[in-house]
């Protein structure tokens, strides 16, 4: 069976440190040099002002010729004021400005699903690329899973920003892992944590396939974004990567798998 690529990418709503803006062009490059298979995206605006009225998710679908994608969002309105908790509306995308995750798949899609989490009931001091230490308020959170069409039989991916509210993200990762188990194995989880280094894997019990540093993106030092497995091992694994890309504070994150071959399962739909 070919080898898969897996990632994940915090886009930093497609921001470049380097220049301060928001251009289509960089999203392109950064998704271009990933050229992964299945793509989670964190940080994800949809006609927002601040991203040029982009909608992110498409423009990495379109660039990396997925045949399937979809954005969760988590928020409706602008980030930081005047936003309100998004609601479920199956595949439908708002019509208005919003902000949430993505999941992007060259691999054909049998079925997805949403987790929604809400926000920690405080907020925390977060270093804010260029404007420093600043108390943030949390957000709502989603998780969407999706089961893919493998090379070798049905799998599961699944793409999640978790809150930055220490023992508040480890709560929503415990919930994540229960959510997600009906779901055709091997599942995979990739996304920003919000936790560091093998943490989520003492949480989960789940294999850690990558442990390097991805941020910050200009000298890496923490790992806060994960690909986690679940009935998939360190040997299936043929390459990791941590990547800095034109856009964003946080490294991609890439890992080059081999699945096993595995017979359809008959398994319950997961409920949140």
């Amino acid at each position: 069976m070919s080898p898969l690529r897996l990632a994940t990418w915090n886009l930093l709503h497609g921001r470049s440190l380097t220049h301060g803006e928001v251009r289509a062009d960089d999203v392109r490059a950064g998704a271009s040099r990933l050229d992964a298979d299945v793509l989670a995206l964190q940080e994800v605006d949809r006609l927002q002002n601040r991203s040029n009225g982009l909608d992110l998710t498409r423009l990495v679908a379109e660039t990396g010729a997925a045949v399937w994608s979809r954005f969760v969002p988590t928020l409706h309105g602008v980030p930081g004021a005047g936003w309100t908790p998004a609601a479920d509306a199956g595949e439908h995308e708002p019509d208005g400005p919003s902000y949430g995750i993505g999941l992007v798949s060259r691999l054909p899609v049998l079925e997805s699903h949403v987790l929604r989490f809400p926000p920690a009931p405080m907020g925390m001091p977060l270093l804010v690329p260029g404007q420093g230490l600043m108390k943030v308020d949390d957000e709502p959170r989603a998780a969407l899973a999706a089961v893919l069409a493998g090379p070798g039989g049905p799998f599961t991916v699944v793409a999640t920003h978790l809150s930055f509210v220490p023992g508040f993200n480890v709560r929503q990762l415990r919930r994540l892992v229960r959510w997600v188990q009906p779901l055709p194995g091997p599942r995979v989880l990739l996304g920003d944590l919000n936790l560091p280094g093998s943490l989520p894997r003492l949480v989960t019990g789940w294999s850690q396939l990558a442990r390097v540093p991805t941020y910050p993106s200009w000298h890496p030092r923490v790992q806060f974004d994960h690909v986690l497995a679940d009935g998939l091992g360190q040997p299936a694994v043929q390459q990791v990567m941590s990547l800095r890309l034109p856009v964003s504070d946080h490294n991609a994150l890439a890992v080059t798998v081999r699945l096993p071959a595995r017979p359809t399962p008959q398994r319950p739909v997961p409920r949140a």
